[in-house]
């Protein structure tokens, strides 16, 4: 005997409300795990990135130092060739000077320059022409002056004259032994 006038149903534990309660956690715990993966992911980027802008960091600095070492080595050489180029304009400064200073009358056949030193070689008509005419003015600018003479074939005189600028310290050293042999 039947007492309800409908097919009975099958009962599950899987009830509509159940099933919807297990997809939204589902949901959630699939968006839980892919956000967790997601951070890691990016964590493990960062950590990777943060390696890189050390290393590039550490290559900075050394080009950075390699550079500074290269500018002070720029510099060294710039100082130096301008030391040079001093001394280079002087030097020409001082030989025509010194080529303005000879007289006409004598004739110069060699001049070493070195550092406080001047050798002369020429020829002169007599004594008395060079020592008023160029030994003066060497003597004006030269703290030791010496000439020596050799007869030439036509009757003039051949002369070297040496003649030495004596170094700052050497007469502040002198001046300073003089004084005290005096006390």
């Amino acid at each position: 005997m039947k007492y309800s006038y409908i097919k009975p149903r099958v009962k599950t534990v899987f009830t509509k409300d159940l099933q919807l309660l297990l997809t939204f956690f589902s949901a959630t715990i699939f968006m839980v795990f892919t956000t967790y993966a997601f951070l890691l992911f990016k964590d493990y980027r960062f950590d990777k990135d943060l390696l890189e802008i050390n290393e590039q960091k550490e290559n900075f600095n050394k080009n950075i130092i390699k550079m500074s070492k290269e500018i002070d080595i720029i510099e060294k050489q710039a100082l130096l060739a301008e030391k040079v180029f001093t001394k280079n304009s002087v030097l020409k400064e001082s030989i025509t000077n010194l080529f303005d200073l000879v007289p006409s009358r004598i004739t110069l056949s060699e001049a070493k320059i070195m550092e406080d030193e001047l050798v002369l070689y020429g020829i002169t008509p007599n004594k008395d022409i060079y020592n008023f005419m160029l030994q003066a003015p060497l003597r004006s600018i030269f703290h030791r002056t010496y000439s020596s003479f050799y007869p030439d074939k036509n009757g003039w005189l051949r002369f070297v004259s040496t003649n030495y600028i004596d170094k700052e310290e050497d007469i502040l050293g002198n001046k300073e032994e003089e004084s005290s042999y005096e006390e």
